[in-house]
């Protein structure tokens, strides 16, 4: 790679993390084509990192010690009161287990922040610059912008996410395929907490609440502001097809695109199903931080076809419940150029078989255990009202014992560079 010319197509969390990694390797040239023309901060979701997944990406340079973050220790599984219970004092629910939950929490755009600020100034960053098409061969390869124009380099990193045009050329038998639910998402200000009974103290700032009712749960945690020492609730609902959804992709409905007759639909199944405490954490929620997420996996055969590479959530696409998807990109990133270091005075074909054989294999693993937490947590969910903590611990294990350990291989990422 030193002395060539990459493209990245994709400026968000794993373009970044590419274009990085491509310049530290060496490349003359590194261009990230982001058809984004706008301001990618403005992304609000919050994505989480395991505290050693975290630990080993600054050793490995890709992340800042004092990138800033959100300490989470406990996980709390709730849910409704048994019939004539009630849901406790302030309505959080019946407890059925506390889980360690070593992991800090982050705002999408502040970690993307972090990432950017460790790129390079070298990396070239084009914004509304879509790419409709890429090829190429084992000599090198293209990528053509809507307005018509081609740029030739040695190496097109697609990082394009779900609707990967990278990724069509790559592997076009590899289809997204529903999962057959949702996941509601927003986020606010946590100072409207108060507004609550029991008010924001109902919450301990450092656990992440996971509320089960039948055929679903939501998942709610604190993320760190956009502003140093301010504080965002954070929360995503998985819940069943709503009626006027037909799925056709897994494209977001982004915030503000939402009907209020959507929200409030959703909203008065909240209310329906959950404890009224959290029922009540979701109506806070403005309409233009609210959006829905179709849930849709994707494993591709392969990574690289010529001088074509895919990864992030271009190669792999894994449910949420995993709380890998910063980790997985990252990783991505990390084995690009760790095989471009073993590769060092060898072939291109070298570098992109290496990352290939290591990164296809994990992404299968962490898509399959996606798919593992899905039906456990949502479509085949037990029978919560029967649940209590030594049953919740053991069922949480029998989900673990085909995908890895929390902390090891699979909930919560990979060991970085366990092949190699």
């Amino acid at each position: 790679m030193r002395g060539g010319s990459v493209a990245v197509v994709g400026g968000s969390i794993a373009g970044s993390a590419f274009a990085g990694a491509a310049a530290r390797l060496g490349a003359e040239r590194v261009v990230v084509l982001e058809r984004t023309p706008g301001r990618l901060e403005d992304r609000g979701l919050g994505i989480c990192t395991q505290n050693d997944r975290f630990a080993e990406l600054v050793e490995a340079g890709h992340l800042a010690p004092d990138t800033r973050r959100h300490r989470l220790t406990v996980r709390r599984w709730v849910t409704r009161g048994r019939a004539g219970e009630g849901d406790g004092p302030n309505g959080r629910g019946r407890a059925l287990w506390t889980q360690p939950f070593p992991f800090h929490s982050h705002h999408w755009a502040v970690l993307w922040q972090a990432l950017r600020e460790r790129t390079p100034e070298t990396v070239e960053y084009r914004l509304g610059s879509t790419v409709t098409a890429v090829g190429g061969d084992r000599d090198g390869a293209w990528a053509e912008l809507a307005d018509g124009t081609r740029g030739e380099y040695d190496l097109v990193i697609g990082a394009d996410g779900y609707r990967s045009v990278v990724r069509a050329a790559v592997c076009p038998e590899a289809v997204p395929e529903y999962a057959g639910y949702v996941a509601w998402r927003g986020s606010y200000d946590s100072a409207l907490l108060d507004g609550l009974p029991g008010g924001a103290g109902a919450w301990p700032e450092d656990e992440c609440a996971t509320v089960c009712y039948p055929g679903g749960q939501v998942v709610l945690y604190r993320i760190p502001g956009l502003a140093p020492g301010s504080t965002l609730v954070n929360w995503v609902f998985y819940a069943p097809t709503p009626d006027w959804y037909r799925p056709d992709g897994p494209t977001a409905f982004g915030a503000g695109a939402l009907s209020g007759e959507q929200l409030d639909g959703m909203r008065e199944f909240a209310q329906r199903q959950l404890p009224p405490y959290w029922a009540g954490v979701i109506a806070l929620t403005p309409p233009e931080r609210t959006l829905l997420q179709p849930i849709y996996d994707l494993a591709t055969p392969y990574r690289t076809t010529g001088r074509l590479l895919i990864g992030g959530d271009a190669a792999s696409i894994v449910r949420p419940h995993n709380t890998a998807g910063a980790v997985k990109a990252l990783q991505d990133a990390h084995a690009l150029e760790h095989a471009g270091r073993r590769a060092e005075g060898g072939s291109w074909a070298a570098l992109l078989a290496d990352y290939d054989r290591e990164r296809t294999a994990a992404g299968r693993e962490l898509v399959e255990l996606g798919r593992t937490l899905g039906q456990a947590q949502v479509t085949a969910a037990p029978d919560w009202s029967t649940m209590d903590e030594s049953a919740m611990a053991a069922w949480w294990q029998q989900q673990l014992s085909g995908g890895g350990t929390p902390g090891g291989t699979g909930f919560g990422g990979h060991a970085l560079g366990r092949a190699g």
